[in-house]
């Protein structure tokens, strides 16, 4: 028997600032659970591995000698949990009064939830989505075509980030956000956390098939929330962030798909790079908007590296 209900993991790479704050509202929210915290330090150059060592000293603290990514040091975490539940938190995610108590009172009522997920907020207050389906070339393809964004509330175009949804109400879902994505322990123990293969992002989406494929669903719930800050310790190399993300999404066709699914995903993807090098400059000139180029050179790196992925 576990002797915690929830053991909360944090990665961390140079992001001191953020997971103070992060550690911060988690230490001043959770009332009736019994947890711990473990922070992973994936080798900062920053104050962070200090600061924690200072202003939270309750925290298990495990440092790295090297960045050996997201998923490979949620594992490392996982394997010292000592909770029957375990909450993945991004440092750049900030969990509101009741949060980590009412998705583990969630996963205590609901034995067919393998995993759940909050409600998430920008920083301005608006709704982030959280949840999507499971990616297929479809999806793909409306997305590489804009046809997602223009009909936003159709159940076709809209499937992938799900569109078509107020996300208003408590249900299972294909995939979760792991900004804040709280998993059966039991369950990890049979099938394993994250897939190493990701270095960063899909991992979540990978680990949400695999309980599907288990007998688990993964579950939206709406009545508790976190404000996430998207892509906190990212945003220091957005570019290489971006590359990843993609490298990623075909790695997950390639372990669930197969190779002939790899190579039609990587045509769509030349195809939404193509539509988005172009439309870039032209957009730039219309509407002086520094993103549309930004947009427009991450998909030419894109078309270079696509092929190598």
């Amino acid at each position: 028997m576990h002797a915690l209900d929830v053991s909360v993991i944090l990665v961390n790479w140079n992001g001191s600032a953020l997971l103070a704050r992060a550690l911060e509202c988690l230490y001043g929210t959770v009332r009736e659970s019994r947890y711990e915290v473990i922070v992973v330090d994936n080798a900062s150059t920053d104050d962070s591995v200090a600061m924690v060592r200072a202003r939270f000293p309750q925290a298990t603290l495990l440092v790295n000698t090297k960045n050996i990514g997201f998923a490979r040091a949620n594992n490392q975490a996982a394997r010292v949990a000592r909770g029957r539940y375990l909450l993945l938190l991004n440092t750049d995610a900030f969990v509101h009064a009741g949060t980590v108590d009412g998705m583990v009172a969630f996963l205590d009522t609901h034995p067919d939830a393998g995993a759940v997920g909050c409600r998430l907020y920008y920083e301005d207050g608006t709704l982030q989505r959280s949840c999507w389906s499971f990616p297929t070339l479809a999806t793909e393809l409306w997305t590489a075509l804009y046809l997602d964004r223009i009909f936003r509330a159709s159940l076709v175009f809209g499937r992938y980030q799900m569109t078509h949804w107020a996300m208003d109400d408590t249900r299972p879902v294909d995939a979760l956000l792991g900004a804040c994505l709280m998993v059966r322990r039991d369950v990890v123990d049979r099938i394993g956390l994250f897939d190493e293969q990701f270095f960063m992002y899909s991992e979540e989406v990978d680990l949400c098939y695999r309980l599907r494929r288990a007998g688990y669903r993964s579950y939206y719930l709406h009545e508790v929330s976190a404000t996430h800050i998207w892509g906190g310790s990212a945003r220091q190399i957005p570019h290489e962030s971006f590359l990843r993300l993609y490298r990623s999404r075909v790695q997950f066709f390639r372990k669930h798909h197969g190779w002939v699914a790899v190579w039609a995903l990587k045509a769509v993807l030349l195809l939404s790079s193509l539509v988005r090098v172009l439309l870039g400059p032209l957009m730039f000139v219309v509407r002086r908007e520094s993103s549309f180029a930004q947009i427009a050179r991450n998909y030419l790196s894109l078309l270079r590296a696509l092929w190598a992925f």
